[in-house]
């Protein structure tokens, strides 16, 4: 075992016990929540007229990103490239297990189609297994393809699937890595993003000189984004976000 490894998995079982104190996050207010937002479409049968809808209400309330299937990259980097909102893809979905040499070349053909955010799933049997340098490379390996064309990196590490020593585990992976994030969950999992785990990752690996935390899956509300945010989240991935966003105009406009 690398001193890396080593390193990580002491480092593991200290915040098993006792993890860092929690960087409570902040919550926008109207406009402002839209910036956080990854404007999300990946359901098997979504058409092309559904992933143009999505790219007209991104430009709407100004998106952080549309996240698509890849299939769906090229039409969205044409309908966006005058605007600010990123192209986001997902990388190894939904189940995370193919050889990283897969992600890495679905990664470049994806980033050469114009994606600029890659949504990676880590192989969840893999590090409940207790292979963790297959973990790391595997991760690595796209961080390293991602940087190569000024991409970052979300780590999906499906936390429904995961004790609480493996999410600790997921997280530290992914900061070793150079991800810039890690993230709840995929959505077609057993469960979504919970505040606890939220929490949890923001503790271990955010803060202001940390990894982003992206909380995806069940975020259907404003209360739910609050809530969210609240727990140290700076990324929301969400299939509700112009329901979201209205909510949240309604909430911050003046009152008559």
């Amino acid at each position: 075992m690398s001193e890396n490894l080593k390193q990580i998995l002491e480092l593991a079982a200290q915040y098993d016990v006792q993890p860092p104190a929690l960087q409570v996050g902040a919550v926008p207010l109207g406009a402002d929540l839209a910036a956080l937002i990854d404007h999300t479409l990946l359901k098997a049968d979504a058409t092309t007229a559904q992933i143009e809808v999505l790219c007209k209400e991104a430009r709407q309330f100004g998106f952080a990103s549309v996240c698509v299937n890849p299939i769906a990259v090229p039409s969205c980097a044409s309908a966006l490239a005058t605007t600010r909102v990123k192209v986001c893809t997902v990388i190894g979905f939904p189940l995370g297990a193919v050889p990283t040499r897969f992600k890495v070349a679905e990664a470049r053909e994806c980033m050469d189609e114009g994606a600029q955010e890659l949504d990676m799933v880590i192989p969840v049997g893999w590090l409940k297994s207790a292979r963790y340098a297959y973990v790391l490379d595997d991760i690595q390996g796209v961080v390293d393809a991602a940087h190569s064309k000024k991409a970052i990196v979300k780590v999906i590490i499906e936390t429904a699937l995961l004790t609480r020593r493996e999410k600790i585990i997921a997280c530290l992976l992914s900061r070793q890595a150079g991800a810039e994030f890690v993230k709840t969950s995929t959505g077609f999992g057993p469960a979504g993003a919970t505040v606890a785990d939220v929490a949890l990752m923001s503790a271990v690996v955010g803060g202001p000189v940390g990894l982003g935390v992206k909380a995806a899956g069940g975020i259907r509300t404003l209360e739910d984004a609050n809530a969210m945010l609240k727990a140290g989240a700076t990324r929301l991935g969400a299939s509700a976000g112009v329901t979201i966003m209205q909510q949240a105009l309604k909430a911050s406009a003046p009152c008559q």
